[in-house]
């Protein structure tokens, strides 16, 4: 055997290696989750913990459908935000920008990713908080869904964007040869050709930044208000909704995970149980859209 075949055989087994380690790391963590969180949902009950919105560990109330709530809300929202400007921005890069202009916007979208998670906090308590604040609308704190969305929304900005302009510019050339020989416009070609034939890549950035979404912590601590309470609107008018001040369930645990012990403690791996599955949703999900679309180019 040459040393060539050697080495190939030899990288083979440490790709496959570094492959192997990572699912038992995944598995690991969520056995050591599932684990630690058994006593919950022995003693409290899986229909109370995940169906009662009362979230009172000092009467034994360990409800955690409000902050269910609160992060499917604030996820939902910052996707509602965030998501046009990142397809916007990354249309903008791989398919209308002169390169000289692609050279300043692109380092700074991606320098939004190496932000620290605390400093969007502290830009959205003194920036976007006190605006939010002159809404005038009773019960009214600034703090909450909307200013959270905001600032989750310009946080997963660089994640959709940067997949989605690796997406659209893998769209083969010749599709847009082909569209703009045909007669069509700059922009029809890009809506009409280039988006649906990245569509897989564009769905897979957005999921990706779905879950950046549902795991955040920090800056959600800082201006959701963090109030372990179901989110609901504060007048009749129904966008006053996202006024309401919540909790997000990993808000809820790094607010409490150093003083809880006992079934708190455990309550707690099992709200980390409940936001794990969450995100396990999302990927499969993710994955099925992918295929399912990949199904239907081919079957076209």
């Amino acid at each position: 055997m040459s040393g060539r075949m050697i080495a190939d055989k030899v990288v083979k087994y440490i790709l496959f290696a570094s492959a192997i380690i990572s699912i038992i790391i995944v598995l690991a963590i969520g056995f050591f989750i599932f684990r630690e969180s058994i006593d919950a949902w022995t003693e409290i009950g899986v229909s109370e913990m995940l169906f009662k919105t009362v979230w009172r560990p000092g009467i034994d109330q360990y409800g955690i459908l409000a902050m269910i709530a609160g992060s499917l809300s604030v996820t939902f929202g910052a996707i509602l935000l965030g998501v046009p400007l990142a397809l916007g921005c990354a249309i903008f890069l791989a398919e209308i920008a002169p390169e000289g202009v692609q050279a300043v916007v692109r380092p700074a979208v991606q320098l939004l990713a190496g932000i620290p998670s605390v400093v969007y906090g502290l830009f959205g308590m003194v920036i976007l908080v006190p605006l939010i604040r002159n809404i005038n609308v009773p019960g009214n704190s600034g703090y909450g869904l909307l200013a959270a969305s905001i600032v989750l929304a310009v946080m997963i900005l660089p994640t959709i964007a940067s997949i989605a302009e690796d997406a659209i510019r893998a769209v083969p050339e010749n599709y847009r040869h082909g569209s703009l020989a045909l007669g069509a416009t700059k922009w029809q070609t890009i809506t009409k050709v280039i988006i649906p034939a990245g569509k897989s890549g564009i769905i897979a950035a957005v999921i990706l930044g779905v879950g950046r979404a549902l795991g955040e912590t920090m800056a959600m601590i800082m201006v959701i208000g963090n109030s372990a309470i179901m989110p609901r609107p504060l007048s009749s008018n129904p966008l006053t909704f996202f006024l309401s001040q919540a909790r997000t369930l990993t808000g809820n645990i790094a607010v409490e995970i150093n003083y809880a012990t006992g079934i708190h403690e455990s309550a707690l791996f099992a709200t980390g149980v409940v936001l794990f599955g969450l995100i396990i949703v999302v990927n499969a999900s993710a994955r099925r859209i992918i295929r399912s679309q990949k199904y239907v180019e081919k079957a076209n």
